[in-house]
């Protein structure tokens, strides 16, 4: 006898959904009496609250912003998370002015990179139970990765390379800075090449050629709370914010780390 076949969604047959071929829709699981706990529900277990300032690339007084542990098929990929233990529904009023302040600077920021057209930004909240938006970058011209499937999209290109993703973080983190805070995420530094050595030696007769070169040294490999009470605003978000700004030049390695939300279910490849 036939099983009976869900037909696929129409998003199936969108220009923007990454996959083609034979699909067929998994069975839907029994809903569950009692849902588990999210990730991190205690701040004592959370691992946003336990992890250090030199894990992000911008840090303020009650905002960070940290990247991927690696590149991704995006231009960037960012997550804006709270110092304090709040999910978005627990956040007190100035916490939700700010959050408004940040999404929009952050998504200007961004948007500021060259090469990027757009920026999704994401909250599904399933995952870890501190409260983190996703900031994801469309590139310029990549029609394909509109909409909804970006995500997807992002763990199916190629990654970019480290370099360009490195600068990409230092000019969003030195972009944010402006505004208050601190940049952490600084540009890669130049790897240079040691000079020859060239042997001058007057003692040697004038038609003996000289000494090859010695050879180069070998290069070096390339590569969380506060009081959640009403309190002064916050100077990296209390300013207006104006339409275009040039961010300060920095220089040195950037810092990141592993973000905390590898592995939770809330979408596929994000938390």
């Amino acid at each position: 006898m036939p099983e009976n076949i869900a037909p696929l969604p129409d998003f199936t047959r969108w220009p923007s959904f990454p996959f083609e071929g034979n699909m067929r829709v998994k069975p839907l699981a029994a809903p569950v009496e009692v849902e588990p706990p999210r990730s991190g529900e205690d701040a004592a277990d959370c691992v946003a609250c336990n992890t250090p300032d030199e894990a992000y690339i911008w840090v303020s007084e009650r905002w960070r912003v940290r990247a991927m542990d690696r590149p991704t098929g995006l231009p960037v990929v960012l997550i804006l998370e709270c110092r304090s233990h709040l999910d978005i529904g627990d956040l007190p009023n100035l916490l939700a002015a700010e959050l408004g302040v940040m999404t929009v600077r952050l998504e200007r920021a961004i948007r500021s990179l060259d090469g990027v057209a757009r920026v999704h930004v994401n909250r599904w909240g399933d995952g870890s139970a501190h409260l983190h938006m996703w900031f994801l970058a469309r590139p310029y011209g990549r029609l394909q990765l509109r909409g909804t499937f970006l995500t997807l999209w992002d763990d199916i290109l190629p990654a970019i390379p480290e370099q360009q993703w490195r600068q990409n973080l230092a000019h969003v983190a030195a972009w944010l800075a402006e505004f208050g805070g601190t940049a952490l995420a600084e540009p890669p530094h130049i790897q240079w090449e040691s000079p020859s050595t060239i042997d001058y030696s007057e003692d040697k007769p004038a038609d003996q050629p000289s000494a090859p070169p010695a050879a180069d040294a070998p290069r070096p490999n390339t590569l969380n709370d506060v009081d959640a009470r009403q309190s002064p605003a916050d100077p990296a978000v209390s300013e207006s914010i104006p339409t275009q700004r040039t961010p300060a030049e920095t220089s040195g390695a950037a810092l990141t780390a592993p973000h905390p939300y590898t592995g939770q279910t809330d979408t596929p490849g994000h938390s």
